[in-house]
């Protein structure tokens, strides 16, 4: 039987678990990744607001209570500051965290392999009956495809996933920061790539919590990005909305980076027009110059980017942003700029011109704890559907992206345990037979682990051997600017090579065979 090891924990592995190599191996490699906690900036959403049933679209449906206020963690500290990692003959604390990833990774795939049977794989049941406790939350990009390109091992772990009539077995959310897309063509996407029918309730895109933010769906808003936006803005319930294009054409004299595009004549003013009042960013844009002129111009007006300026008010309009990927993985050999590098972009300008924090309504997509709360709804909803009697009681988020996967987990994982001690010392107990249902539900999951693969932003290179001097052990944060220094929330519960390996091991760590 695989026995799993926790990097939050020395490895621990019996001898006879290891062969003589991989015992004189299994301390040799060092790893080094991006640190980040949550920031403070980020506000949660409306408390009258309420969390509808999924549906196909985005539309309002049923109610269900907001997630509760979210505690700040401690241990924060400035943005951006990193701590030396130099290999020494005494290793540091910070280093034998490396090792132990590293020694993971290795021993827990040579014990993947070992448990593993000879021919195709087992068909993983339910024993005995028994229902699952447990559910998966699956990034997409870097875990189950890069681009366009299906990662191999994703159709094996759904292979696992699956009964012989290829319905899945236990409940799966898939939670990507993406949101160029309508869940429901994410959803056909994920059905054709899997070989298994993927519904759009199964779906979180970097947006989909948006919906809890009514305070804001009865006001005008720019939206930005790419993709089906307006429809997109619309489906969450924003009714008054204007496009960066419709912005562009209503103001031509605002967009000049472009010569091609600058208007031959002088146009007649703008009449009609309606004042916006907040921002709305769903995606990195296609014209980033174009959009970050216009937002600017927005957020310098205070919506009104065709009136004379009257000097610069702050606080400015609300802004909303979804999204704070720095870098994605897609076919190329190193990661790709995301939205979180057009927010970097945005910030900056807004702080050179104006020489103020350009301040966020709300942050929102991984690691966001709202989107995770939003994710176990459906968990719960998905286990209801299917007749699954028993409660879930964790949660196993497989990611590839340290700084938004594994944080994000790591960050709800925390607010779930701060959850039960609140409601512990509350003297909220659970007693199956007498529980009213709404408590039990408040009390279902327990935790929320990470695990880290190395097929998408996270590369582990084990193999590749470098001189200690030719080491560059200095982190490097990815983090957006308002979090700030925590190497807790992106060491991963656990780190496999693939998504199939992550899948096999929380079957090993549920007796899922």
């Amino acid at each position: 039987m695989l026995k799993v090891v926790h990097t939050k924990t020395a490895l621990r592995q019996e001898s006879g678990d290891l062969n003589p190599l991989q015992k004189a191996k299994r301390h040799r490699f060092i790893s080094t990744t991006t640190k980040g906690t949550f920031g403070s900036s980020q506000v949660s959403a409306d408390p009258s607001a309420e969390i509808p049933p999924p549906s196909s679209t985005e539309g309002t449906a049923a109610p269900r209570p907001a997630p509760p206020a979210i505690p700040a963690p401690a241990g924060s500290c400035s943005p951006g500051t990193t701590r030396p990692g130099v290999p020494r003959r005494e290793p540091s604390r910070v280093e034998r965290r490396g090792m132990a990833l590293r020694g993971c990774l290795r021993a827990g795939r040579g014990a993947l392999r070992a448990a593993r049977p000879p021919g195709p794989p087992a068909r993983w049941g339910c024993a005995g009956g028994r229902p699952p406790a447990f559910g998966f939350l699956f990034d997409i990009d870097g875990v189950l495809v890069r681009g366009s390109q299906v990662v191999p091992a994703a159709r094996e772990a759904f292979r696992r996933l699956s009964d012989a009539d290829g319905r899945l077995r236990v409940p799966v959310v898939f939670l990507t920061n993406a949101g160029n897309c309508l869940r429901a063509a994410k959803a056909r996407e994920l059905s054709q790539a899997l070989g298994l029918q993927v519904s759009p309730e199964q779906v979180i895109l970097s947006h989909s919590p948006l919906r809890l933010f009514s305070q804001f769906h009865s006001k005008c808003v720019l939206v930005d990005g790419q993709g089906p936006v307006e429809e997109n803005a619309r489906n969450l319930g924003f009714k008054h909305v204007v496009t960066i294009e419709a912005l562009r054409k209503a103001y031509p004299l605002l967009d000049m980076v472009d010569q091609s595009r600058r208007p031959k004549e002088l146009p007649p003013p703008t009449t009609g027009f309606p004042t916006i009042e907040g921002v709305v960013l769903f995606g990195e844009p296609v014209r980033w110059e174009t959009s970050l002129q216009l937002i600017v111009d927005v957020l310098l007006s205070n919506g009104n980017p065709g009136a004379d300026p009257e000097g610069i008010p702050y606080p400015h309009l609300p802004v909303l942003a979804c999204n704070m990927d720095l870098l994605w993985m897609a076919e190329a050999k190193m990661p790709r700029f995301g939205h979180g590098t057009f927010l970097l972009c945005l910030e900056s300008i807004y702080k050179k011109v104006t020489g103020r924090e350009l301040k966020y309504e709300a942050l929102i997509g991984k690691p966001s704890t709202v989107t995770y709360h939003y994710a176990e709804y459906l968990i719960k909803e998905q286990a209801e559907k299917h007749g699954w009697k028993a409660p879930i009681r964790r949660l196993y988020a497989i990611g590839d992206n340290p700084m938004s996967d594994v944080y994000g987990a790591n960050l709800y994982n925390n607010y779930l345990k701060s959850a039960q001690q609140n409601q512990v010392e509350a003297g909220v107990k659970r007693i199956p037979q007498a529980a009213n249902p709404q408590t039990e539900d408040r009390l279902a999951v327990e935790s929320c682990e990470s695990i880290l693969v190395c097929t998408g932003v996270y590369r582990h290179n084990a193999d590749v051997s470098r001189k200690l001097e030719e080491c560059n052990t200095e982190t490097v944060f990815h983090g957006h600017r308002d979090f700030c220094f925590d190497p807790s929330l992106v060491e991963a519960s656990y780190v496999v090579q693939d998504v199939n390996e992550a899948v096999q091991l929380a079957f090993e760590k549920e007796n899922w065979n």
